[in-house]
């Protein structure tokens, strides 16, 4: 049986190739250096079996989405990844399990050039958390506090198609294998928009990432910002295959699906080409739906500009299961 430190070395202990860390694992603290000029973003999240992933889950993917979550709140930011800790509760060693998690994790570490540098293992119910730490240069950071009257409201790639997978696995519905699979993908598979976030510094206004579904994270940069705004519904971008499901439910999870991991951000109407070519530089489409209001509160029309009474919500982590 592999101890605590055994399956840290084994796993997770990897040589430094490209290192943002004066010290990483293996010592009771992690030391960064800070760039002159830069602040540091920081940002947590856990994964719970059973609420946030199913149990059984593909431990790649679920490698890949636990560091994905993360990264995600450092591209709403415009921040670069730098490194991030690991902290998990596993209720059994399972080396298959380590090997297949850790790969996919490191994947797309590698891919953003992110280090592992230190974290805690312990024995318990499947819990997985995760804290990552990105830079940004002082005054540049993306926040949800700056959005302004006049704004373009803009969202990143497409909306739905996570919901979409989610409410089939659960049984609310059938979706054909081939459908379902690649819907499914947009769930378990989630990419962090990063590229789009850092080419977004200086263009854009307010940023944050969606996770709980467009119209309760739209409200925290309309809350934080003092304003209101207005949403063609019919212009959410979404997914391919959300795209073949009828009105109702395309609007319904496009609006509050959840686990999309897009950008949503405001950018002065000024600024439509320097947002266009930002996103071209990022090779990530990008969908201009509404405009921010003056007035408070969130109003939803549809293409015509006729006003929708849509009865939706985000996804909340303490409602009822």
């Amino acid at each position: 049986m592999l101890s605590e430190f055994d399956l840290i070395a084994r796993y997770f202990k990897r040589p430094t190739h490209r290192p943002h860390a004066a010290l990483g694992i293996g010592d009771d603290c992690a030391l960064l250096t800070q760039k002159s000029g830069m602040q540091m973003a920081i940002s947590t999240d856990i994964l719970v079996e059973g609420r946030h992933f199913f149990a059984g889950a593909d431990p790649c993917m679920l490698g890949h989405k636990s560091l994905a979550v993360n990264l995600s709140d450092l591209a709403a930011m415009g921040a670069e990844p730098v490194a991030f800790t690991l902290a998990f509760s596993l209720p059994h060693v399972d080396e298959n399990w380590l090997e297949a998690f850790s790969n996919g994790m490191f994947a797309l570490a590698d891919a953003h050039q992110c280090e592992l540098i230190g974290g805690d293992t312990t024995k318990g119910p499947l819990n997985i958390c995760i804290t990552v730490f990105g830079r940004v240069p002082i005054g540049e950071a993306l926040q949800r506090n700056a959005a302004l009257e006049g704004d373009d409201i803009w969202v990143s790639g497409s909306l739905g198609d996570a919901r979409l997978a989610l409410g089939a696995l659960y049984g609310d519905y059938e979706l054909a294998p081939g459908v379902l699979d690649i819907a499914a993908t947009r769930l378990h598979m989630p990419q962090p928009r990063i590229a789009l976030g850092l080419a977004l510094r200086g263009i854009a206004h307010a940023a944050l990432d969606l996770s709980d579904g467009l119209i309760g994270d739209l409200g925290h940069i309309l809350k934080a910002s003092n304003v209101g705004a207005t949403l063609n519904v019919d212009a959410l971008p979404a997914g391919a295959m959300l795209d073949e499901q009828d009105t109702n439910r395309r609007r319904h999870f496009t609006l509050s699906g959840g686990d999309d991991y897009e950008l949503c951000f405001t950018a002065p109407a000024s600024k439509r080409d320097a947002v266009l070519g930002a996103a071209l530089a990022a090779d990530t489409p990008v969908t201009r739906v509404g405009r921010i209001d003056a007035s408070p509160g969130l109003r939803l029309q549809d293409a015509n500009g006729t006003p929708l009474n849509l009865q939706v919500a985000s996804f909340d982590h303490f409602a009822s299961s």
